[in-house]
């Protein structure tokens, strides 16, 4: 039941929304910066983006100086854009990221907007911009935002040309858009890019038996367009490396979804969990937004055939990625990312048909979680971790409780904005408030993540390191030190996720460590990163080391006595 109360429909003044708009888009990149690169997803893709800086081969995609064919260049590119105009470092490398979750707010805006109107399309990045998965995927150097920002575009653009007031000259530049932004989605992580669309049409047009609907699609000239994003990479990479269509499309399709080729087993239930967290907000409307489906919200008959109904196209897109990554022998939290923009349109159609009395047990929920949260915090500061000692999660703690204490304080902010200016207003402050919480959580973390990032060794490192020392990484692939330090590693004896470059160019590599230790012995000087215990079992074989910096997770070590104390003997202490 709808309300009566004349505050139901009570809106935001223009002027408060750009506002709040600027004081988003000033929080969303401005905290980009506020954090160092974790390990391994944003070390990664922040190094490999650097060396194609360096190196001005934007085809050929290297990690540590090795080909590195696992993922397509898109992201990658978009980040060397950000270096080019800005420099190399941490928010620079997150800024793809950042860019796709804003744009996938605003396509799916421009589509509430065309089916439901603004009031909704204001609800629908409200959703969005509260979603954990979505504010903090945002914010980390994946490519998992990067691909579900290109695929919210694919819904949206879809959505769009389907509207049955579209004329055909925007139907055709709609579906044309939306085939582009396929190409990205492709350019960005592979076929899944048109897998998961297609599969969520597929199953649309069985649920439905509106065949009609392929001939609205553009086939033909959406098939050329996709084409033309995507061809002109694969033709060049595969020519200049015979070797990349095999490993590329088998390897790292067919095997690692069929397989456990990655180690990254889960069972059918893994991502349940992440799906209730990243919609945490939400989850008391999840009875309104089925029957939002059920009465078929938005579905409007055009000029003939059946209707297109935008509210069941969202669940179906979001079941049939659900459904695709838990039946994957590959799984990772990133990959249930794209489900969040179809959700997000129907919390927002589900919210703008609630009541005042429903919206308060929302609020109240959140109240609780607030209270909770905040009992959390004094626990949170008495854990201890190897890597990280009780110190570090003390002032974790601090971040913990003030992102609940915010968490409160809008929740109560929304209650009286509910009596006092009615429902929109209270779901802004809601919304906000749960966006500001995920925010200071997430910033907390950096008194975790600088420790993990290598970053306090780096003076110590320059110190020592020259242009023409060799630096190796002694069965550890470090992702975070050579971003840092600007400087590839030589990987010995493990080649971990740089197999398949070892394979290819193996003279850049050290197999076994009875090669590294002769190199070592009697070559030039050279820098070396460990993991301790690597560090202790050569300590214990009398190879000469000479610590230059060390943390919890490696040890930084040189086969020279360091110009300051070269009286000091090897390594042994």
């Amino acid at each position: 039941m709808r309300s009566a109360s004349p505050m139901r429909h009570a809106g935001l003044p223009t002027g408060l929304i750009a506002l709040i708009a600027v004081a988003v888009l000033l929080v969303w990149f401005g905290t980009l910066d506020a954090r160092h690169l974790l390990r391994p997803d944003e070390g990664r893709y922040a190094e490999i983006a650097r060396e194609m800086y360096a190196a001005g081969d934007w085809v050929t995609i290297r990690y540590n100086g090795m080909k590195y064919f696992e993922k397509p260049p898109f992201h990658l590119w978009v980040t060397v854009f950000g270096y080019e105009l800005f420099g190399v470092g941490d928010w620079q490398a997150r800024l793809a990221v950042a860019l796709s979750g804003i744009a996938g707010i605003g396509a799916m805006m421009l589509a509430a907007a065309r089916w439901y109107g603004c009031r909704v399309a204001l609800l629908t990045g409200l959703a969005m911009l509260a979603m954990p998965m979505w504010s903090v995927a945002g914010h980390f150097n994946s490519l998992d935002m990067t691909l579900s920002g290109a695929l919210a575009g694919v819904l949206a653009f879809m959505l769009l040309a389907q509207h049955p007031d579209a004329s055909p000259a925007a139907r055709r530049g709609w579906m044309l858009a939306c085939w582009v932004a396929m190409g990205v989605a492709i350019l960005t992580k592979g076929l899944v890019g048109i897998a998961l669309p297609g599969l969520a049409l597929v199953v649309y047009t069985l649920a439905t038996r509106d065949w009609g609907l392929w001939r609205r699609l553009h086939l033909i000239a959406g098939i050329l367009a996709m084409l033309v994003v995507t061809v002109p990479w694969f033709w060049l990479v595969s020519a200049r490396n015979p070797e990349f269509p095999h490993f590329f499309f088998i390897h790292e399709h067919w095997e690692r979804y069929t397989s456990n080729v990655h180690a990254r087993e889960g069972s059918a239930w893994y991502f349940v969990p992440l799906l209730l967290a990243g919609l945490l907000p939400w989850l008391g409307l999840t009875p309104r937004m089925w029957t939002v489906v059920r009465e078929r919200a938005g579905a409007v008959r055009g000029a003939g055939g059946k209707p297109f109904q935008p509210a069941l196209m969202c669940l179906v897109w979001f079941a049939s990625i659900f459904a695709f990554f838990s039946l994957s022998s590959s799984k990772l939290p990133g990959y249930i990312v794209p489900v969040f923009p179809a959700l997000a349109l129907l919390v927002a159609v589900a919210l703008d048909q609630i009541n005042e009395t429903s919206w308060k047990r929302q609020i109240n929920a959140l109240l609780v979680l607030a209270v909770v949260g905040i009992a959390a915090a004094p626990y949170v500061a008495t854990l201890s971790r190897a890597s990280n000692p009780n110190e570090v999660f003390r002032a974790f703690a601090v971040y913990v409780g003030v992102a609940f204490v915010v968490l409160l304080a809008g929740m109560l902010l929304a209650r009286r904005l509910l009596r006092t200016h009615g429902l929109l207003p209270s779901i802004a402050a809601f919304a906000l408030s749960m966006f500001l919480t995920c925010t200071i959580g997430l910033l907390g973390h950096e008194v975790m993540g600088r420790r993990a990032s290598g970053i306090d060794m780096v003076p110590a490192i320059k110190a020592v390191l020259k242009d023409d020392m060799p630096f190796y990484g002694v069965e550890l692939l470090d992702h975070t030190l050579p971003f840092y330090l600007g400087r590839t590693l030589t990987i010995v004896a493990r080649p971990d996720e740089l197999e398949f470059g070892t394979q290819q160019e193996p003279r850049k590599w050290i197999p076994t460590m009875a090669q590294f230790v002769s190199t070592w012995r009697n070559g030039h000087p050279a820098l070396a990163v460990m993991a301790p215990h690597t560090f202790d079992a050569l300590t214990a074989r009398q190879v000469p080391m000479y610590v230059v910096a060390r943390d919890v997770r490696r040890v930084v070590v040189s086969n020279f006595p360091l110009p300051a104390t070269p009286e000091t003997p090897p390594a042994a202490r």
